[in-house]
């Protein structure tokens, strides 16, 4: 940051309405006598966002964490100050099992269970020595901060509020057009390298852009516009399209399977699919995949077919079937939000609330996150005890929120080592300020004169993804020196001692994550298959209790969660590996489709077949959760049997659309004849 930055118009409006908000803050807490101002200041740039919802949302949870924090240390401090080795325990622990709940929580909570962690060892570290004005002083950061969030907010959604509803719907949009071009690459009648290469685009994208879908769709609920009447709709849309992808990427892998089993897209098919090779339309019902439903459903009733491709095609119309069910829904809810951003009233069949979407998580990256927080945290309270340096308070206070914040990464050292040589930059400036600058400031007119060139320009990277953790590093050396010192009785001695502290405390946690947390994409990427091989034992095993049994929904919304995770892990490991790992992703998402349905079929299928491949799905798919995969080959008459059955029955098509996936996903070479 040597030369003076070219800002954009929005990065500049950011950061002049963080540091209103700042400066509003500070003031207020001056004039309110409150003993530390600065944290008000600091919290309003903590919480700032380019978006109103954003801000809003994070100090609804900022607020909650810190009354959460301060409840821990206000009931552990004066328990266990007698004893500093209980005491340290006490804290680590508590701000390990904060961490771990909020790793399990993959919403915006999350930032309030991380929150109420750190907050209990920022507030609860400094006061060790002084136990009894424990309460007071934890009253006094509540007010500070609160009083920072109060600000942060009312700027952000008062001054030019950034609404979330151009982002969002762009998105919606941008979705929704993957879809069309996924379904219009599926209808083309080219199956050459070019087309598979987009194909294998469409499916990256999608699974992309409906993570992040989820992610902003948390926030509606905050924005400052009329899109948060619509939440209901945002939600039941990310639902519709999540149960889209399997439907399009089984459509696929059926047309793939006809052109392996008859050398080719049968006549009519083709005919349909050259007719409709544009893409979808608004009208799906008349759109381009009508014509394929009804060529395939011909094709499928056709005896002059095999058994099997008879199979193929009653799969490619029962897809298609989905697929046009799910464009509706999706396209009435596009229609539902945008009269919801207009001011109307939901429809009235789709104003109900969905059901809250289970994300992946891995318990035991979360478990090993916590135990590197409490190591951490304990490292830095026995340095601090049995070295009695008066400012090891803030190498404890240091350690856990350095751990606690890059706890989500893969490998946290690339992201701990930038931000602590961001800190390293931020000591002369902060020595500056504090003892140059600060005392020559008799009024705050003079205060905001002399602060306002190092945080604006701040607040401008703050505002860019690129440079925002490095001016977060030098944010909080600076912010965090001026919120934790006594600014009038500030001397040398103090500042080199409390920041050494911070800079050790962050050291200790780089070195305890090295050693204890880092792991690498590659081994992220295992845990995340071996997750969804346990999801599909599970969605399998339930013969005695069908009702158990996960919902396929929601199985896709996970799936597309875990590959949107897994790319970017495998995207740089190998010549075409995470394209790779997102079509062995999609494989085990229509794995999920498929079992879901054979559940939900089963009562009309013949009762000791079906729980004989029920068994056999379950151990083969914990097989390959624990690594060590059994052939498959007994499964394959089984499911052959049933497929021979199913076909003579008209009320059984789901089952069979079904087991064509299992057969096409478990054995891709199988012949082209069912063999019961």
């Amino acid at each position: 940051m040597t030369a003076w930055p070219a800002f954009s118009r929005q990065e500049w409006l950011f950061s002049l309405k963080s540091f209103a908000a700042a400066m509003l803050a500070l003031y207020l807490s001056s004039r309110f006598g409150l003993p530390r101002p600065f944290w008000s200041m600091m919290t309003a740039y903590i919480v700032a966002h380019p978006l109103a919802g954003h801000v809003r949302s994070k100090s609804l949870y900022r607020l909650c964490g810190t009354l959460l924090g301060c409840a821990a240390a206000v009931v552990l401090i004066p328990s266990l100050s007698g004893s500093p080795v209980l005491l340290s325990l006490a804290l680590a622990l508590w701000v390990g099992a904060c961490l771990y709940l909020s790793l399990m929580d993959r919403s915006a909570r999350s930032y309030a269970f991380m929150l109420g962690g750190y907050s209990a060892a920022l507030i609860g570290f400094p006061l060790v020595d002084a136990p009894a004005s424990m309460f007071d002083t934890a009253v006094a950061r509540t007010e500070e901060i609160a009083l920072g969030i109060v600000c942060a907010s009312l700027v952000h959604s008062i001054v030019l509020p950034a609404s979330l509803a151009p982002s969002l719907l762009g998105l919606v949009d941008r979705t929704l057009g993957d879809v069309r071009r996924w379904a219009g690459d599926l209808l083309s009648p080219d199956t050459d390298d070019e087309l598979r290469a987009r194909l294998a685009q469409d499916r990256r994208r999608i699974a992309t852009d409906i993570t992040q879908l989820r992610l902003l769709a948390t926030h509606v609920p905050f924005d400052t516009s009329g899109l948060r009447w619509t939440q209901y709709a945002v939600g039941e849309l990310h639902d519709g399209l999540a149960a889209l992808t399997p439907s399009l990427s089984a459509l696929e892998d059926r047309l793939a399977g006809l052109r392996d089993a008859t050398g080719g897209v049968p006549n009519r098919i083709a005919r349909a699919m050259a007719q409709n090779s544009a893409g979808l339309g608004a009208d799906v019902s008349t759109g381009a995949l009508d014509g394929v439903r009804e060529a395939a459903r011909l094709e499928g009733a056709d005896r002059r077919n095999s058994s099997w491709v008879r199979s193929l095609n009653i799969g490619v119309a029962a897809h298609v079937d989905e697929l046009v069910a799910g464009w509706r829904r999706c396209h009435a809810l596009r229609v539902d939000i945008a009269a919801g951003l207009a001011g109307h009233a939901p429809h009235p069949t789709r104003g109900k609330p969905s059901r809250p979407s289970v994300l992946h998580v891995d318990r035991g990256l979360a478990m090993r996150s916590a135990f590197t927080v409490v190591l951490s945290t304990c490292t830095a309270c026995a340095a601090w005890i049995f070295s009695g340096w008066r400012a090891g308070s803030s190498m404890a206070m240091a350690a856990a929120i350095f751990c606690s914040f890059f706890a989500t990464m893969d490998d946290p050292l690339p992201g701990m080592h930038k931000f602590l040589v961001a800190l390293l930059w931020s000591m002369p400036v902060s020595a500056f300020y504090i003892l140059g600058v600060m005392p020559l400031a008799h009024d705050f007119g003079m205060l905001v004169l002399c602060i306002a060139p190092l945080f604006l320009v701040v607040g401008g990277y703050l505002a860019r993804p690129a440079s925002s953790l490095t001016a977060l590093g030098m944010f909080f050396g600076v912010a965090g020196t001026l919120a934790l010192h006594d600014i009038a009785s500030a001397d040398w001695v103090s500042f080199l001692e409390s920041n050494l502290a911070l800079f050790a405390g962050a050291l200790i946690a780089a070195r305890v994550t090295a050693l204890v947390r880092s792991v690498s994409s590659e081994w992220s990427a295992r845990r995340i298959h071996r997750a969804t091989w346990r999801d599909l034992a599970g969605m399998a095993g339930t013969a005695a209790r069908p009702g158990r049994a996960l919902a396929r929904d929601a199985f896709a919304g996970r799936m597309l969660d875990r590959i949107a995770l897994l790319v970017p892990r495998t995207a740089g490991s190998a010549a075409d590996h995470g394209g790779q790992a997102a079509q062995l992703a999609m494989r085990e998402l229509r794995l999920g489709a498929s079992v879901a349905v054979l559940q939900q079929q089963r009562h009309l299928l013949p009762e000791t077949p079906v729980r004989e491949l029920l068994v056999g799905l379950e151990r083969a798919f914990l097989a390959q959760a624990t690594e060590s995969p059994r052939r498959l080959d007994a499964l394959l008459p089984v499911i052959d049997r049933l497929l021979a059955l199913c076909l003579a029955s008209t009320a059984c098509e789901p089952a069979v659309s079904a087991l064509v996936g299992l057969r096409r996903d478990l054995f891709p070479s199988a012949p082209s004849e069912l063999q019961p």
